[in-house]
């Protein structure tokens, strides 16, 4: 077939047209298989704690449903909503559900498309995370207003940017709590493809085609962009000893931030996923938590 193909193209133009085709093939390839989120289904639930809850479904957009947990208080008239990271899902952030919920607070997590029990979609993206948190959002206010007096919302890594994002737009979004989000989804793909040693135009026409695919351009979803358009509070949490996301991130991000309205928490030790590490600072997220919805009221 290679053969053919430049035996019947002129000599100077064969194997720059055959490359063409052959990258313009392999990037959406590449892509949609290298950046697809793993399903990792729920193998507990809330009851393992020891806690109350209520399973729930909810729509979200392109007629897709999420499935969830709603962590109801007694009286309680505000909420958390927590967000998992790219792969993860809802039982993964019980951890830090927990102490929340103790303290009297609402708790609802839930799965993004494609994630946990909830339906499947073409991919998953910092946006469509966004869309799936304002759906969330606005299932509570129909579903249960007297819990909706205040909501902040929690996410981690891809939820920490889709939470950020999400509040630039979102007026019923009082404080955010963000855990491991990177600065930048365009450094962070070349992270990424780094390992790979592609040439640097495939590399560009990577992040083209993702930002085409996604339907956003990566400077107006990046958070070390999206916290100067924020107006609530908002608690960035790092581990100094990130793998997946250096603690130059968040500095760069918390750099960037007005910083009457956020400030950094540096975790001691903590990895990308030491949830275990982050609990242990329960008393600081609820410390952050009170203060943004007292100077909300």
């Amino acid at each position: 077939m290679i053969d053919s193909i430049i035996a019947t193209t002129p000599l100077t133009l064969a194997l720059p047209t055959f490359l063409a085709v052959l990258v313009a093939g392999l990037i959406p390839l590449g892509v949609h298989l290298g950046f697809r989120a793993p399903r990792v289904p729920a193998t507990g639930s809330p009851a393992d704690l020891g806690l109350a809850f209520e399973s729930v479904r909810f729509p979200t957009l392109r007629g897709r449903a999420l499935t969830g947990w709603l962590l109801p208080a007694a009286g309680a008239t505000r909420t958390v909503i927590i967000l998992h990271g790219w792969g993860s899902n809802a039982e993964q952030m019980l951890p830090l559900a927990q102490p929340l919920r103790r303290t009297g607070f609402n708790v609802l997590l839930f799965d993004a498309r494609n994630h946990g029990a909830s339906d499947s979609d073409t991919f998953s993206s910092l946006p469509r995370f966004a869309e799936d948190l304002g759906a969330a959002i606005a299932w509570l206010r129909c579903e249960h207003p007297a819990r909706s007096a205040g909501i902040a919302v929690l996410g981690h890594s891809v939820g920490a940017g889709a939470a950020l994002f999400e509040a630039t737009r979102n007026p019923h979004i009082e404080a955010v709590i963000s855990i491991g989000a990177f600065a930048d989804p365009a450094q962070l793909t070349e992270r990424y493809l780094a390992r790979l040693r592609l040439p640097r135009f495939v590399v560009e026409l990577t992040k083209r085609y993702v930002e085409w695919v996604i339907g956003e351009r990566f400077a107006t979803i990046a958070p070390v962009n999206s916290i100067r358009r924020v107006r609530c509070p908002v608690l960035l949490i790092h581990g100094d000893r990130d793998q997946t996301v250096p603690i130059e991130d968040a500095r760069r991000i918390a750099a960037a931030a007005d910083p009457t309205r956020a400030r950094l928490l540096v975790v001691a030790g903590g990895d990308h996923d030491s949830v275990d590490r982050i609990e242990a600072h329960a008393d600081e997220l609820l410390s952050f938590l009170r203060s943004a919805w007292r100077a909300a009221t």
